[in-house]
């Protein structure tokens, strides 16, 4: 299979940057696969893992939010956040998921229901990518 080059950046660091032979990730259109000479595109990108194919290994990391810029030959990515599974703090993702939860089952008014299950989305996708489920 044939290489192409992803980068991934996020608001502090270059995450992640290497040929690979396929980046597999959510849209909020669903999922997408990409190999090289896939046709231009942008893509908006959901809460989800990011399956980086490298020959035969595959990587797995939490990509919260953010877009995406295919070109022929690469693919860069501007993430909110990417986290290795390593670097997850499954108790801090835990105590999101809980206060997301409460915040959804909350009768209060001022709550904001999307940004409570965005964060849900959120904390789910890092315990999920942290315990391998994902």
């Amino acid at each position: 299979m044939e290489s192409f080059k992803l980068k991934v950046l996020t608001p502090v660091c270059c995450f992640y940057e290497d040929m690979v032979t396929m980046a597999e990730f959510t849209t909020t259109s669903g999922n997408v696969g990409i190999y090289k000479g896939h046709i231009p595109m942008t893509f908006v990108i959901a809460p989800g893992v990011l399956n980086i194919h490298k020959e035969s290994e595959v990587k797995k990391a939490a990509l919260l939010s953010g877009f995406a810029e295919v070109l022929g030959d690469q693919i860069t990515i501007l993430a909110e956040a990417c986290e290795w599974p390593e670097d997850i703090d499954e108790n801090r993702a835990k105590e999101a998921v809980e206060r997301a939860k409460r915040r959804l089952e909350s009768k209060d008014e001022d709550i904001d229901l999307v940004r409570a299950e965005l964060a849900l989305k959120k904390a789910l996708v890092r315990l999920g990518v942290k315990d391998g489920t994902y």
